[in-house]
């Protein structure tokens, strides 16, 4: 696992040292440099497979074909073979090395050959073409900007602004979109003509011309299954996910697992068992508020599977004094807060072991998340007279506010909202902060008229394009896996594992098994009112019942009681009316306004404040 960076044009030297520098903590181990005529490869390297020659950039025999790379490719040493058989020469061990050969035979598909996770640039010399791809669901990052005749690249945004080619200037399309999804959607980011590669994505930059192609995208009915033999159906998720998570337990240092004890880092974790030798790591954190402790039952796995099980308990003062990391883990702004005990828990794991399985990916393609069965409950609820919505809204409003985690009240409040529009994107806005019309009263008054919600709106209709006629649980699922897991919870584990120089490996998101669950019917993942049913019935005579059944917690913290409480001061400081008049970007009444309301327990802000104290936090760091 590693940070690459690179130029192709106007560079020097002293830039892509500046730039792979920026970036260190992804690689603190080793790093590399490869210069030819207008081509600069920068590399920093955190050693996990063949530590003594693992060094990069890497070439072909001759010198012709160069690579720098960040991820790890689990069936290179089957490529490697078949790669040895047409005569190829390797000089290490190395993943790294097998997609250079590979490229030198199947040119632009070798991409498809390759199953990982993975960022990648090569430079075929003789034809002046600069290839960067990145994997199939998102799993490792790149960023890149065009400006003039040159193309720069990173890992991290932080990597392009190392480069003075790349003007720190906000972009406000961007920020409208992170006001409602609480990210920003790929392919934008929050810095004007810097973007995203899109996962399953290849730019190809050639005689001054870019070209983006989609080599992959999330499909159903691929895999040819035999619905009606349940018996087989589960023998065959049994056996493909087992392998997903044995081909990610090959690494030449300490390994472990994220154990929540919830149902999918625990299935994770039994698969890892099941297959080693040895006891496995298995690392959890746990908090003093209860409404957000999982510690019972990551203890209850860890003694079930006999593992040897990693806990800290972490004080509010832990969790407070992360909160400063923000700005440093995300370049752009990212207002999930789980990011917060993903950092420490990061952090608690790195001092054991080098990499770390997580059940990420299972919420997404099980149906996993509450609202999927909120969508169900929605129906349910369109179905009914307007007066009858109207007057569950008006008896909702009427709760008592509870800051505990998805409180009734909030989950209520959140299933009552949006039901004017399409069901996608009634489930953004449960899932998001700021509403289209909430924004026309949180911006400047000079800034409110470019606002459009046809502008907020456009990458979700772009994907929603790409799935007519398919049935809305498979539209749901669709997006999840295209924005809120590839640029939210992707994000989230890959900048907080790399800020603390872990690797983070995702068995669920093994392609073939995405496949797989893809062509499963969507009522066996949602069945009745039960999210995730074919997971449980894999895993009900291997885990404790309670864990199987046991509802979803999610990974948070108290954000709604801290803001009054510990954040208090923070947060005073980071919306002060006179800052942000100075600011000249948001309305500071209206700030001021949901700040009371949340103050004074009539409304949980705590989406809304949260988000706007994320950006708050990066403005500062990064434009003051």
């Amino acid at each position: 696992m590693c940070g690459i960076v690179g130029i192709c044009g106007q560079g020097d030297q002293k830039t892509i040292k500046a730039m792979a520098d920026s970036i260190r903590h992804r690689g603190p181990d080793d790093e590399g440099f490869y210069f030819s005529d207008t081509l600069y490869f920068g590399f920093r390297r955190l050693s996990i497979i063949d530590l003594s020659l693992g060094h990069q950039p890497l070439s072909n025999e001759d010198g012709t074909v160069w690579i720098v790379f960040n991820g790890e490719i689990y069936n290179f040493s089957e490529l490697r073979k078949d790669l040895e058989r047409r005569g190829h020469q390797f000089k290490t061990s190395t993943d790294t090395e097998v997609i250079v050969h590979l490229y030198e035979e199947e040119g632009e598909n070798f991409l498809s050959r390759l199953s990982g996770m993975f960022a990648l640039a090569i430079w075929d010399q003789p034809r002046k073409k600069l290839l960067i791809a990145r994997d199939r669901l998102g799993k490792k990052p790149l960023f890149y900007s065009v400006i003039g005749e040159t193309l720069i690249f990173g890992s991290e945004i932080k990597a392009l602004l190392a480069n003075s080619l790349v003007k720190k200037e906000l972009d406000f399309e961007s920020l409208y979109k992170y006001l409602i999804y609480e990210y920003v959607p790929a392919p934008g980011t929050i810095i004007k003509n810097v973007k995203k590669l899109e996962a399953g994505h290849l730019l190809v930059w050639q005689g001054n011309k870019l070209i983006d192609r989609e080599y992959w995208d999330v499909g159903f009915n691929r895999s040819s299954l035999a619905v009606e033999d349940r018996g087989k159906l589960l023998d065959d998720f049994n056996s493909i996910l087992e392998e997903a998570v044995t081909k990610r337990l090959v690494a030449d240092v300490p390994l472990g697992i994220f154990l929540s004890g919830g149902l999918d880092s625990s299935t994770i974790a039994y698969f890892a068992q099941k297959n080693s030798d040895e006891k496995i790591k298995t690392f959890s954190i746990g908090f003093s508020d209860k409404s957000f402790d999982e510690t019972g039952y990551s203890q209850q796995v860890a003694d079930f599977l006999h593992t040897d099980h990693y806990h800290r308990n972490c004080t509010p003062e832990d969790l407070l004094a992360a909160v400063p990391a923000i700005a440093q883990i995300n370049d752009e702004p990212l207002a999930d807060a789980s990011v917060i005990p993903t950092h420490l828990l990061s952090n608690f794991t790195r001092q054991e072991v080098t990499v770390a399985l997580s059940g990420d990916g299972g919420d997404e393609l099980l149906a996993g998340y509450p609202t999927f069965l909120a969508m169900k409950l929605a129906g349910y609820f369109r179905a009914t007279p307007k007066f009858s919505r109207d007057f569950l809204k008006l008896l909702a409003d009427f709760l008592p506010v509870s800051f505990d985690n998805f409180s009734f009240d909030f989950k209520l409040k959140r299933l009552l909202s949006g039901y004017e529009f399409i069901p996608e994107i009634q489930n953004q806005i449960w899932l998001g902060s700021f509403t289209w019309r909430e924004q026309q009263k949180l911006f400047f008054s000079e800034i409110r008229p470019k606002i459009t919600a046809d502008a907020i709106w456009s990458e979700l209709n772009n994907l929603l394009s790409k799935i007519q006629g398919q049935p809305l649980g498979n539209r749901l699922t669709y997006l999840y896996l295209k924005q809120y897991l590839a640029d939210d919870i992707l994000v989230k584990a890959d900048r907080a594992s790399m800020f603390n120089s872990l690797e983070v490996r995702a068995p669920f998101l093994d392609y073939q098994l995405v496949d797989f669950l893809n062509s499963v019917p969507y009522q066996l993942k949602l069945k009745g009112f039960t999210g995730k049913y074919l997971l449980k019935e894999l895993m009900k005579d291997k885990l404790p019942a309670d864990i199987v059944y046991r509802p979803k917690k999610g990974f948070g913290i108290p954000v709604a009681k801290w803001l009054n409480q510990e954040l208090k001061s923070w947060t005073d400081e980071l919306l002060d009316s006179q800052f942000i008049k100075k600011q000249g970007i948001f309305n500071s009444e209206y700030v001021k306004q949901i700040l009371t309301e949340h103050r004074s327990h009539r409304v949980d802000q705590r989406k809304k404040l949260w988000t706007l104290l994320i950006f708050q936090t990066w403005y500062r760091h990064w434009f003051i």
